[in-house]
């Protein structure tokens, strides 16, 4: 990033523990990370924090929405929030995310995610 001092904050939403703990570590190597399990957490830490600038968020998950919900949630409600969605069982179009979400299909490797985020936030 251009500015040394501000790191993008990067909320990571994965209900499968390992996988989230594995993704938080490769987005830690460049960016700041929040963490929650579902859309719920996901929502609560919206709320609370003005400073997320990315949503990551894995697509099938239990709770009152998926990450698809949560997506459309997050366009509608904080606009300026970059979208990424995964997933290793849904396959998505582009227009099945909000304008301007990109989709990461599952598995990644950490040099698709840093990749993902990096185009993403330079766009």
């Amino acid at each position: 990033m251009d500015s040394a001092s501000k790191r993008a904050v990067v909320l990571v939403v994965e209900d499968e523990f390992l996988i989230r703990m594995n993704a938080i570590e490769t987005i830690e190597e460049g960016y700041e990370v929040v963490e929650a399990a579902n859309a719920d957490e996901a929502i609560a830490v919206l709320e609370r924090r003005f400073d997320i600038t990315v949503l990551f968020t894995d697509i099938q998950m239990p709770g009152s929405m998926d990450g698809l919900m949560l997506a459309a949630a997050v366009r509608h409600r904080w606009p300026p929030i970059l979208i990424v969605a995964t997933s290793g069982q849904v396959k998505l179009h582009p227009e099945d995310l909000p304008k301007g979400g990109r989709f990461l299909p599952k598995p990644y490797s950490p040099t698709e995610i840093m990749t993902t985020l990096r185009e993403l936030l330079a766009a």
